[in-house]
């Protein structure tokens, strides 16, 4: 592939700006400028330079966000920041979308790709991808509130009873559960049905990722990572 086709397919700018970082001695390739736009590169394995910082070639993006609270999941935010301000503008401009959202005040593990397919599977009903959740009551707690999670809460838009695939109390007030359901307000309004309110959220999982552990593992809040083919493979068959 030709060499400002690369940077342009890599989130580096239109063509021509692509064009005039190489003329201009911005990109290097094994420590060596290449000036060439028109080089012919080849694209497996590729890391390369531009202004100094190194890049890996990727025919697709998937990454895994550790979302703050106060940031709005879109590309045009209206009363918040947005998600996307805390990514690179290379990733951005290769229009990377979040797999689902999140609420503005709710933290936790948001994931993002340029991948139509791979976002459609994990966030289609269909597939059961799992979510996991840490929820902080406004009141304590209780077998019956776990019981009812468990045994399916009704829902306005929902045909069918709704229930939590686990769910367990860590403290009196802090409750984790999971679901398979990405709908709106999901777990905020299945807690309320079943007799308590959320007054705060996090997401610590999704699939077989975790914050904390593998390649999130001391992922702090608004700091990002590359999802690799294992980490792929370990997040749902669906991925």
């Amino acid at each position: 592939m030709k060499l400002e086709r690369i940077l342009q397919n890599q989130g580096f700018g239109s063509r021509r700006q692509c064009r005039q970082l190489v003329e201009l001695g911005e990109v290097r390739i094994g420590g060596e400028i290449i000036d060439n736009p028109g080089a012919e590169i080849a694209t497996a394995g590729l890391v390369f330079e531009v202004e100094g910082e190194a890049w890996t070639y990727r025919d697709k993006t998937y990454l895994a966000l550790y979302k703050p609270s106060g940031y709005e999941c879109s590309h045009e935010p209206k009363h918040h920041r947005g998600v996307y301000s805390l990514l690179p503008h290379q990733l951005v401009a290769r229009n990377v979308q979040s797999v689902g959202r999140l609420d503005v005040d709710t933290t936790g593990l948001l994931l993002f790709s340029d991948d139509g397919a791979f976002i459609h599977n994990l966030s289609s009903p269909k597939k059961h991808v799992p979510k996991i959740y840490r929820a902080e009551l406004a009141e304590d707690g209780s077998d019956i509130l776990i019981k009812r999670l468990l045994a399916g809460v009704d829902l306005i838009d929902e045909p069918l009873p709704v229930p939590a695939l686990t769910a367990r109390l860590l403290g009196p007030r802090t409750l984790e559960m999971s679901v398979d359901l990405g709908k709106y307000h999901v777990v905020k309004r299945m807690i309320a049905a079943a007799g308590n309110h959320v007054e705060q959220l996090h997401r610590s999982g999704f699939g077989g990722l975790n914050l904390g552990e593998g390649c999130l593992a001391g992922l702090a809040e608004g700091e990002w990572v590359y999802l690799e083919a294992a980490d792929l493979q370990q997040l749902h068959p669906a991925a």
